[in-house]
């Protein structure tokens, strides 16, 4: 399923060049979305398996804009909502070969991933991840602090190995 590039150590890319952008096309014309409806929904489809990166989906929605596949308006709640244009229907039909291949292979590294956890356990996963995220924002740790942490996460850790 994943292809490795660059010798065995280096993680395996979930979508190939140019995959994303079919994704994302693929995704809006069945609806317009956010791109966080974007990053939602491949998450989904993947049985949790895989969530891209804002900074992967939000710079392919301005490329998508730019080649006129994509049109972009203000949503009531103030955040960009994404509709596909002629041409992005007209690129999809050109590519559905391509567009139905990815779209097996996210539903198989669903399957693959089995039952996604509940939903409650993937949202306290996103507030963890968000907290840290948060905490390393406001700027660099000292080792203390850094020790600190480790030491919470991998209590957290064994804690839920032993549930």
């Amino acid at each position: 399923m994943h292809r490795r590039h660059g010798g065995p150590h280096r993680l395996a890319r979930f979508f190939e060049h140019g995959d994303l952008r079919l994704v994302a096309l693929q995704l809006i014309s069945e609806k317009p979305r956010h791109g966080y409806e974007i990053i939602k929904a491949i998450e989904e489809k993947s049985g949790g398996a895989y969530t891209p990166s804002a900074g992967a989906v939000y710079p392919t929605l301005t490329l998508l804009q730019e080649l006129g596949q994509l049109t972009v308006s203000d949503g009531a709640d103030g955040r960009k909502l994404h509709t596909i244009t002629e041409e992005g229907l007209a690129a999809l039909a050109a590519n559905r070969k391509t567009v139905d291949a990815i779209f097996a292979r996210i539903a198989q590294t669903g399957a693959a991933a089995g039952d996604p956890p509940a939903p409650l356990l993937g949202e306290a996963l996103r507030r963890l991840k968000h907290a840290l995220r948060l905490r390393l924002s406001r700027g660099p740790l000292d080792e203390a602090q850094a020790k600190d942490i480790a030491e919470k996460l991998d209590a957290a850790s064994a804690a839920i190995e032993n549930s």
